[in-house]
């Protein structure tokens, strides 16, 4: 019998099975120990010690404009510590953008849990690497960027060759990067062009990577890069994607405490998390 009653088709989804089926039982027992919901990211530590961090999706909640309204996007605050992770999973499928968050950071963690008991797999997870150095872009290679990620489209403008940059907030981008910019509702018309794919790790947040995946062609090579995309990469693979770029959290505690500063990756990273890379043998 299936794991999980939910239609078919959803990485999410599909990672947390794989993720429940790895850790059998021992998953029951696994409890939060510590959220915290940052201005950039958001992050747990779970009761095992291990940590995992996802984007905080701050602009898709409306009701972020005052105390009353904004209660209602997180109505268990104060009484989240020693919930179990099974029930913060299910809750990111209710359509809440910050339990998405907190339910994909524990993803994060159980993923991390999985490769900490065991390493024998048929696809390697590099540490200490950064996506940005393993992609290789062949020189004619037609390049489109989902979302504003600055190392990727610092590497592209450097390059002097022509690319897209598909994203809904065209605020994000820099004056340089604009004669690159296409709204993303033109995903569909753009996307089978591409023979280079980077993908950014939030659109798991808004339920987006599925449809960009299927808008591939079949021999495009798919980046998935963020620290929101650092999860068991088995469902990537079935959909063609060739790596992710994710993140690795090393000191859960410390990372936390700079989360709730307002800390981004330019603070954490070498320090409380390391960047990793995922991709089959």
């Amino acid at each position: 019998m299936n794991l999980i009653n939910m239609h078919q088709g959803s990485i999410l989804r599909e990672t947390q099975e794989r993720i429940q089926s790895e850790l059998g039982d021992d998953i029951n027992a696994i409890t939060l120990e510590r959220l915290v919901i940052g201005l950039f990211f958001t992050g747990v530590k779970l009761s095992n010690g291990v940590g995992g961090i996802c984007f905080t999706p701050i602009k898709t909640i409306p009701e972020a404009v005052c105390c009353p309204s904004s209660a209602k996007a997180m109505p268990n605050s104060g009484k989240i510590k020693g919930t179990p992770v099974l029930n913060l999973l299910e809750a990111m499928y209710k359509g809440n953008p910050l339990r998405k968050a907190i339910g994909i950071a524990v993803l994060n963690a159980l993923s991390e849990t999985c490769w900490q008991k065991s390493d024998s797999r048929d696809y390697e997870v590099e540490r200490g690497v950064d996506a940005l150095d393993v992609v290789v872009i062949a020189e004619e290679a037609y390049v489109v960027v989902v979302g504003a990620l600055v190392p990727f489209l610092k590497k592209l403008k450097s390059r002097g060759k022509p690319f897209t940059i598909l994203e809904m907030d065209p605020s994000t981008l820099k004056y340089d990067e604009m004669p690159f910019y296409v709204h993303g509702s033109q995903a569909a018309e753009v996307i089978p062009n591409a023979d280079v794919l980077v993908i950014t790790g939030t659109t798991l947040i808004n339920d987006t990577l599925d449809e960009l995946l299927r808008l591939t062609k079949p021999e495009a090579q798919i980046v998935v890069v963020g620290p929101t995309a650092s999860l068991m990469p088995d469902a990537f693979f079935k959909r063609g994607v060739d790596i992710i770029g994710g993140v690795s959290v090393t000191h859960p505690d410390e990372l936390l405490d700079l989360l709730a500063e307002a800390g981004s990756g330019y603070h954490y990273f070498g320090k409380f998390a390391d960047r990793t890379v995922i991709r089959q043998r």
